[in-house]
């Protein structure tokens, strides 16, 4: 069950107005909103790529991708999940880039989750959408 609810928050997440159409959804790589294809494929335990859901961020926020297409260590969307979650104490911020969200971490802003039972396929575009 606690995979059941998991996957349905990845998917409300991907399922974005920005820019978004039917089957298409959007995130944040490097600093880009870049789209993605939805739904996406449940694979729990067998991701390589780090995507981050941020659990609890500002309004409008978008997963996180760590790596897309034509980086070195890019396995075609088979996503690794990390949850971020901000600190009760910590005003949420926006964050855009894998690079953001390791600063947050060292600065003690978030904590970052490994869930596996979530890991799942779906390819990104690399092209910035907008």
């Amino acid at each position: 069950m606690k995979f059941i609810s998991t996957i349905a928050f990845l998917l409300v997440l991907f399922s974005t107005n920005v820019a978004a159409q039917a089957g298409f959804g959007a995130l944040y790589y490097d600093g880009d909103v870049v789209g993605t294809i939805v739904p996406p494929a449940a694979a729990p335990m067998t991701g390589k790529d780090p995507i981050y859901p941020i659990t609890n961020g500002v309004d409008n926020q978008l997963p996180v991708a760590g790596v897309g297409p034509g980086d070195k260590h890019y396995h075609g969307g088979k996503w690794a999940v990390h949850l971020v979650t901000f600190l009760m104490d910590v005003e949420p911020y926006l964050l855009t880039s894998e690079h953001e969200i390791m600063d947050a971490y060292d600065a003690g802003d978030i904590t970052i989750t490994r869930a596996m039972e979530a890991d799942f396929k779906c390819p990104i575009q690399r092209t910035p959408k907008g």
